[in-house]
């Protein structure tokens, strides 16, 4: 059970999440939506530690992980593992490596850790990683650069890299905002896979038609404020409107546009070849 309690994170005088209390049971999966700016993506950093609340508490199993530094810490993020809308591959390696260094925090002490780096992984573990691919559809990818692939492809790479830490959670900041309808897909239905695992999965989107589809629950968020907590039969034209004061095809108009204009900024378009 993942409990939040008056979670809070202020930065100056804005509330970017304000007061949110949750209470999550094992194996659900459960999308977030919001407009740009609602606390979305503060709200996952902040479960992960990977931004410090302000005021408020996030319970793990009864565990205080509001609490936890040094080690404690390092653990609890490989157990809140975490992906991204821009992968965050070292676009350098192969495909395969990438997906080990999930490994990464279950080695403990400096002389480990350099192991890794120098790519030193056990049989045991380039095992699991391959199995991972496989599963995934990508053990042909193994080899190649991360950056040979496409969108998606690296998308469930990153799923993969998640995996390798065995967690318990796994967040997935809006994993499909910078991908084509076929791709976004793709990775939703790895998200599903890996919540039928028992999983528990949070997912940011802004495509309310997909929080339908594949989310047992959908948590929507205003101001930094829960304003909707319920299933996502519950969330039809009329309380979208209700809540946000837009039209369903206002509120997924607003919420592509801020989608592309952020793409453009952290992908920008490579420039055409002489």
């Amino acid at each position: 059970m993942l409990e939040i309690q008056g979670l809070t994170r202020r930065f100056g005088q804005k509330k970017a999440v304000d007061g949110v209390s949750l209470q999550i049971p094992a194996g659900q999966m459960v999308g977030v939506i919001g407009r740009s700016g609602a606390g979305k993506s503060t709200l996952l950093r902040l479960l992960n530690r990977l931004a410090e609340p302000s005021e408020g508490r996030i319970l793990f199993n009864g565990k205080d992980v509001t609490a936890l530094r040094g080690r404690a810490l390092r653990d609890w993020r490989t157990d809140c593992a975490m992906i991204f809308q821009q992968f965050n591959l070292v676009q350098r390696l192969d495909v395969l490596t990438n997906v080990l260094i999930g490994r990464l925090n279950h080695r403990h002490g400096m002389m480990a850790k350099i192991g890794s780096l120098l790519c030193h992984f056990s049989p045991e573990e380039r095992a699991m990683a391959l199995a991972a691919l496989d599963r995934f559809d990508l053990l042909s990818t193994a080899l190649q650069r991360s950056d040979t692939l496409s969108g998606g492809q690296q998308q469930r790479v990153a799923i993969c890299r998640a995996l390798m830490q065995q967690p318990r959670l796994l967040l997935a900041d809006e994993p499909i905002a910078s991908l084509d309808p076929r791709n976004a897909r793709t990775v939703m239905d790895a998200l599903t896979q890996v919540n039928r695992d028992g999983i528990t999965v949070l997912v940011n989107l802004h495509h309310l038609d997909t929080a339908r589809e594949y989310c047992d629950r959908v948590v929507a968020m205003q101001q930094g404020h829960v304003v909707f907590d319920g299933p996502p039969s519950e969330l039809n034209s009329a309380r979208i409107t209700q809540i946000y004061g837009l039209t369903e095809a206002e509120f997924q108009a607003e919420a592509a546009a801020a989608v592309n204009a952020r793409s453009e900024f952290e992908f920008p378009r490579q420039p055409a070849l002489a």
